[in-house]
């Protein structure tokens, strides 16, 4: 694995004594059905019923919670948030059991309609990797470690 890619430790204190403790990742969206439907094909337990709600959340294997809110619900305590307006701001990344399942998950998200970026290939890191896009146009990355060879 290349340096640039090792994983650094994180401290449990600030200058100041504890860290915050990371808790909550959102992500903002023009249509909750359509993002829901999407992150339930990656194997979210998405109750159908959240479809029609403003603000749904689940809490993710590890305890880090995953949020969606729609844009109504942004505005209502910040009403001048605007979306970007050039490229993804956020990457949320499902690791998968194996190289295969990558190829596997890709396929069945393009064959569902969903955009396909950069088709699975083998990383020089060491990982099967592949990206697609939310309805939000959040880049989601599939990936998987490559068997070692030796």
């Amino acid at each position: 694995m290349s340096d640039s890619f090792k994983t650094v430790p994180c401290g449990s204190r600030s200058v100041t004594g504890m860290a915050p403790s990371f808790n909550l990742i959102g992500l903002v969206v023009a249509d909750m059905g359509k993002s829901l439907a999407f992150y339930r094909r990656l194997g979210l337990d998405i109750p159908a019923t959240a479809d029609a709600e403003p603000h749904v959340e689940v809490v993710l294997p590890g305890g880090i919670r995953l949020a969606w809110d729609d844009v109504e619900t942004i505005r209502s305590f910040d009403p001048a948030w605007t979306p970007p307006s050039t490229g993804s701001k956020i990457s949320l990344a499902f690791l998968c059991d194996d190289p295969s399942d990558v190829d596997r998950a890709y396929a069945g998200l393009v064959e569902a309609g969903y955009e396909g970026h950069n088709p699975p290939w083998d990383a020089f890191w060491g990982q099967r990797y592949a990206t697609v896009f939310d309805p939000d146009g959040n880049n989601v990355e599939l990936f998987a470690p490559l068997p070692v060879s030796g």
